[in-house]
């Protein structure tokens, strides 16, 4: 468990997930509980980003691939000629 300061904040959850947090909190504190779930929850966001972007970055490189095979062929023609 991290050791750093923590900081009290006030939110506003609904029953319905309160029961739950209670329900699965196990030897945890609710606090300790709804920690845990933030953390994954903010995980699983990053990694959704991540993949969005690694899902735009590559959906662009087929164009790029096709742009650089003609350069890389007019090249080898250019040079062929020299």
């Amino acid at each position: 468990m991290r050791t750093a300061a923590r900081a009290t904040h006030s939110f506003s959850l609904d029953r319905e997930i309160l029961a739950e947090i209670k329900r699965t909190r196990g030897a945890l504190s609710q606090s300790e509980r709804v920690n845990r779930l933030l953390r994954l929850a903010l995980e699983s966001e990053r990694r959704a980003a991540l993949e969005r972007e690694s899902a735009t970055f590559y959906a662009s490189s087929r164009a790029d691939r096709t742009e650089r095979r003609a350069f890389e062929s007019a090249t080898i023609e250019s040079l062929a000629r020299d």
